[in-house]
C-alpha cells in the first residue's frame, strides 16, 4: 500500500499572471476556447454516433480521440477558470495529484491512439480491399483499449514514485495547473531518478508513437505515388491532412514541454505552450477534422437540418 509521506495539504498554484486586466483577457479567452472545444468533439461524437456514413473505423477512431481531447480540457481548464473568477489559487493534495494523473493519463493514450489512426491510414490506403477484414470492429475496439492501458502502463512507474515525495520547505507551485515538472521543482526530497524517470518516459511514448506515424505515412506516401491519375493521389492526401495536422501540433507540442532535461527550468515559456495545448489545440482539432472533410461536413449539414425540422413541428 503506497503512502503518502508530504507534510503538506495544501498547494498554490500562482498562475500565469497577477495582472488583473490581462487576467479577465486570459478567463474569457479560456472560456470561449473551452466552450468550443468541448462544443466541437461533442459534436464530432454525437455525428459518429447517428450518422451512417461515419460508421467506418477512421471515424471509430476519431470518436475516441475527441472523447479524450474533451476529457483532457476538462482536467486542466475549468479548474484555472475557477480560480481566475474567485482569486482562490489554493488545491488539496489529493486533487493536485489527481489532476495529474488524469492529464498523463488523457495524453499518453492521445499519442498511442494517434498512432492507431495513421495505422487505420495506412491500412485504408495500402491496403483498401482488406481494409473491412482487417479493421473490423472488435480489433478497432481492442486498440482503443491497448491505447488505455499502455498510457495507464506509462504512467504508473512514475506515479508510484511521486507519490512518495515530500514537500516541507514550500507549497507554491509556479504553473497554472499540477505540472510534473513545476511540482518536482518544489519537492525536498531528491528529485533527480523521478526526474530522470518522467524525461525517460517521455521520450520513449513519443519516439515509439512518432516511428509508427512516421513507418506509416512513409507506406502511404508510396503508395499514394503510384496511384494513375493526380485526382486519386489528391483525394488520397485528403484524407491522410486532418491526421497529419493533428499529429503536428499535439507532437510539436509535447516535445517541446516535457522533453527537456531538468525541472529547474524557467516555468514561463512552459506555461504559455501548456496553455495553448490545453485549450487551443483541443478546439482546434473538431474544426481541423470537419473542415477538411466531406463526409463529417455532410453528416453536420443533415444534422442541423433534422434540428431544424424537429423546431418547427
Amino acid at each position: 500500500m503506497m503512502r503518502n509521506h508530504t507534510s503538506l495539504s495544501i498547494f498554490i498554484l500562482l498562475g500565469l499572471t497577477d495582472d488583473p486586466p490581462m487576467q479577465v483577457l486570459i478567463f474569457t479567452f479560456l472560456v470561449v476556447s473551452y466552450l468550443l472545444s468541448v462544443t466541437g468533439n461533442l459534436t464530432i461524437i454525437i455525428l459518429t454516433l447517428i450518422d451512417s456514413h461515419l460508421k467506418t473505423a477512421m471515424y471509430f477512431f476519431l470518436k475516441h480521440f475527441s472523447f479524450l481531447e474533451t476529457l483532457f480540457t476538462t482536467v486542466c481548464i475549468p479548474r484555472f477558470l475557477y480560480s481566475l473568477s474567485t482569486g482562490d489559487k489554493t488545491i488539496s493534495y489529493n486533487a493536485c495529484v489527481s489532476q495529474l494523473f488524469f492529464i498523463f493519463l488523457f495524453g499518453g493514450t492521445e499519442f498511442f491512439l494517434l498512432a492507431i489512426m495513421s495505422y487505420d491510414r495506412y491500412v485504408a490506403i495500402c491496403k483498401p480491399l482488406h481494409y473491412a477484414t482487417i479493421m473490423n470492429s472488435r480489433v478497432c475496439v481492442w486498440l482503443v483499449i491497448c491505447c488505455w492501458i499502455a498510457g495507464w502502463l506509462v504512467i504508473f512507474p512514475p506515479l508510484c514514485l511521486g507519490l512518495n515525495l515530500e514537500f516541507c520547505d514550500s507549497n507554491v507551485i509556479d504553473h497554472f495547473l499540477c505540472d510534473a515538472s513545476a511540482m518536482l521543482k518544489i519537492s525536498c526530497s531528491d528529485t533527480w531518478f523521478i526526474e530522470q524517470m518522467v524525461v525517460t518516459l517521455a521520450v520513449l511514448i513519443n519516439i515509439v508513437t512518432f516511428l509508427c506515424v512516421v513507418m506509416s505515412y512513409i507506406y502511404i506516401i508510396n503508395a499514394i505515388l503510384k496511384f494513375p491519375s493526380s485526382q486519386q493521389k489528391l483525394k488520397a492526401f485528403s484524407t491522410c491532412s486532418s491526421h497529419l495536422i493533428v499529429v503536428s501540433i499535439t507532437y510539436g507540442s509535447c516535445i517541446f514541454i516535457y522533453v527537456k532535461p531538468s525541472a529547474k527550468d524557467e516555468m514561463a515559456i512552459n506555461k504559455c505552450v501548456l496553455v495553448l495545448t490545453t485549450s487551443v489545440a483541443p478546439m482546434l482539432n473538431p474544426f481541423i477534422y470537419s473542415l477538411r472533410n466531406k463526409q463529417v461536413k455532410e453528416a453536420f449539414t443533415d444534422l442541423i437540418k433534422r434540428i431544424s425540422l424537429i423546431s418547427r413541428k
